[in-house]
């Protein structure tokens, strides 16, 4: 019977998610989850202190400066940074776990994280996201009115930076519409589950059978 098939799914697929500040990448993933598909996102860790309405757990890992570099030693973090004195990060332990019970894993991070988790797993989908032009990143930033024109002006040229680096991804999704972006995300990830990047190990497996 048709669609009767499924390959065996040995693991999650670990997805890096990144995209200029203003594109809408928070938006988009919101969008994504309401439909409740089985995958989950990555929470970051960071040593600096819970700000008002921020749930540990939920918002960040909140942990010590301590804990933090002994996750460093231990190799216990898949990338991090420092950003006014503090750490910021993602932990390689509940990343793996929700990996091996199947579920995807995707990873809002920037551009320079994201280079160094493609490298280390080369196996991991990457996704960028894009406006649909530069003019409407900028009026996105401008309409947070959240940020001084300067602060604007370093987001713009920091976006434009990154987006120098978007064809360094597996696939592209431009955020035109967050419901058809959000469409598009879901069906990049099924997809891949078909693509040979994931499936080696089952066609092994084939062949060792033969």
């Amino acid at each position: 019977m048709i669609g009767s098939y499924t390959a065996p799914k040995e693991h999650g697929i670990l997805v890096v998610f990144s995209g200029p500040s203003g594109a809408g990448k928070g938006t988009i993933l919101k969008r994504y989850f309401e439909d409740d598909p089985p995958a989950v996102l990555s929470v970051s860790a960071t040593t600096r202190a819970p700000r008002p309405g921020e749930i540990d757990g939920v918002h960040y890992h909140f942990i010590s400066r301590e804990e933090f570099e002994q996750l460093i030693a231990n190799d216990g973090v898949l990338e991090y940074n420092v950003y006014n004195g503090n750490y910021y990060g993602s932990p390689r332990g509940p990343i793996e776990e929700e990996l091996k019970k199947g579920h995807d894993v995707i990873l809002e991070i920037e551009t320079n994280g994201a280079g160094h988790i493609r490298r280390m797993f080369p196996s991991a989908l990457s996704i960028f996201v894009v406006p649909p032009s530069f003019e409407e990143l900028k009026k996105r930033l401008i309409g947070r009115g959240t940020e001084s024109p300067e602060e604007i002006q370093a987001r713009l040229e920091k976006g434009r930076a990154e987006i120098e680096m978007a064809l360094d991804y597996d696939y592209i999704v431009v955020n035109d519409e967050v419901e058809t972006a959000a469409r598009r995300l879901a069906e990049i990830i099924r997809s891949a589950r078909w693509s040979k990047k994931f499936n080696q190990s089952f066609i092994q497996e084939v062949l060792n059978n033969a």
